[in-house]
C-alpha cells in the first residue's frame, strides 16, 4: 500500500455513504488538468457507518458514476480509507537511512499503534530527510488490512480490474495544497463534513499530523430539521443545499455546530499537549457536502473565534471545457476535495 505517491490520467473514486464522486485528472501536461467529474447519489442505508449493507446497490452506483465520467471499465482507480481503523502519527526516531527505517518501522509501530501488527498495513515518510540532527521526523501510517480488503472488494464487485488505496487525510491534503498553497504555513484544520461523519484533519506546515472523526454529518442535520422543526424530508434537504439562512436552520446549527466546534477544540488540545511545538490552530477550512450548509461557517467562526472559510478544490486547478457538464459548480465544488485529491496522485 503506497500511501504517499503522487499514467497520464488518474481516476479518483470517493465512495461516500450518500454519494459516489469521481474525478479524472490528466497529468500529461505541465499542470494537472481536471478532465471530468461525476456525482451520483447513493440510496439511503446502502452504506452505514462505512459498512456496505447492499453491495449490489453500491456496485451499480459506482458503475454509474464511472460511466458518467467516461471512465473505461478496464481503468484502475485510486480510492481511500479512513476512520478509526487508520492511524496517522508523527514520531521521532534515530536518524537512519530509509532502508534501515523500513526495517525499524514495525517495531516503532508497536509502540504507537493500538492494533495487532499482524492485522495492519504500514507505511511511512521521512519528513526531514535533508536535516542533520541525530533524530528525524517520520509520519507513520497504519491501516487495518480488513479495511483495505473491504474497499478493494467494492472495486471488484463494480467490475474494476483493480485500484490503489490511499488514506483520506492525504488525499484531502493533496487537493488542499494545490488549491490553497498560502495555507501551508503553521497549523491549520481541514474539516471534511460528509453525509454521516465529519473528519477533522490537522495540518502542520502542510503535513497532515492528526485526524479525528465525529459521528455527525449532513444526515443528522436533515433529521434534526425533520424531528425538531417539523419539516418534510424534501424541505429539509432544500434548506441544507440552499443559499440562504433561515430560522429553522439556525436553530439546528447552534447545537450541531457546537458539536463540530468541540471536536475541533479537542483535536487542537490533544495536539497542543503532544506536540513539541505546542502550537495553536490559526485557521479552519471546511469541505464536504456539509461545508455549504448556509450559516455553518459563520457559526463555527463565532464559536471558535477563528477564521473559518470554505475550501475550494477548484481554486487553482486547470479545468478542461466540459469537465463539469450538467453540474452546478458552486453546488458540487465542496464535494470534490477528496476525489480530486485522489486523482491528483499520479499512479506509479
Amino acid at each position: 500500500m503506497a500511501l504517499f505517491g503522487r499514467s497520464k490520467s488518474t481516476v479518483g473514486l470517493d465512495i461516500g455513504s450518500g454519494q459516489i464522486k469521481v474525478a479524472v485528472i490528466d497529468h500529461s501536461k505541465k499542470e494537472p488538468e481536471l478532465v471530468r467529474v461525476a456525482v451520483v447519489p447513493l440510496l439511503a442505508d446502502a452504506i452505514v457507518d462505512g459498512e456496505v449493507m447492499d453491495p449490489g446497490i453500491v456496485s451499480e452506483a459506482i458503475q454509474s458514476a464511472l460511466a458518467a465520467a467516461d471512465v473505461p471499465k478496464a481503468k484502475t482507480v485510486v480510492t481511500a480509507v479512513g476512520g478509526r481503523d487508520v492511524i496517522i502519527k508523527k514520531i521521532q526516531i534515530e536518524r537512519v537511512k530509509e532502508a534501515q527505517a523500513r526495517e525499524l518501522m514495525r517495531w516503532e509501530a508497536e509502540q504507537h499503534v493500538p492494533f495487532d501488527m499482524e492485522s495492519v498495513e504500514l507505511d511511512f515518510q521521512i519528513l526531514d530527510p535533508e536535516a542533520d540532527g541525530v533524530e528525524m521526523s517520520v509520519l507513520l501510517v497504519a491501516a487495518k488490512r480488513e479495511l483495505i480488503e473491504a474497499k478493494m472488494r467494492m472495486l471488484t464487485d463494480a467490475g474494476l480490474d483493480g485500484g490503489t488505496v490511499d488514506v483520506d487525510a492525504f488525499a484531502l491534503h493533496n487537493a488542499f495544497e494545490v488549491n490553497h498553497p498560502n495555507a501551508m504555513d503553521g497549523i491549520v484544520a481541514l474539516v471534511n463534513i460528509g453525509h454521516e461523519v465529519t473528519n477533522i484533519n490537522i495540518l502542520e506546515n502542510g503535513i497532515p499530523i492528526l485526524t479525528r472523526d465525529i459521528a455527525l454529518g449532513t444526515r443528522r442535520f436533515r433529521e434534526d430539521l425533520q424531528r425538531e422543526r417539523g419539516l418534510g424530508a424534501d424541505e429539509a434537504q432544500e434548506l441544507l443545499q440552499g443559499y440562504d439562512r433561515s430560522p429553522h436552520l439556525d436553530a439546528v446549527l447552534e447545537g450541531r455546530g457546537e458539536e463540530i466546534a468541540v471536536g475541533i477544540e479537542r483535536a487542537a488540545a490533544f495536539l497542543a499537549t503532544s506536540s513539541r511545538n505546542g502550537g495553536q490552530v490559526k485557521s479552519i477550512f471546511t469541505c464536504g457536502g456539509g461545508a455549504r450548509i448556509p450559516g455553518l461557517t459563520n457559526v463555527l467562526a463565532d464559536r471558535l473565534r477563528l477564521q473559518v472559510q470554505q475550501a475550494n478544490p477548484l481554486a487553482n486547478l486547470r479545468i478542461r471545457d466540459g469537465a463539469m457538464d450538467n453540474l452546478v459548480t458552486d453546488e458540487v465544488a465542496p464535494l470534490l476535495m477528496l476525489p480530486i485529491g485522489l486523482a491528483l496522485r499520479k499512479r506509479a
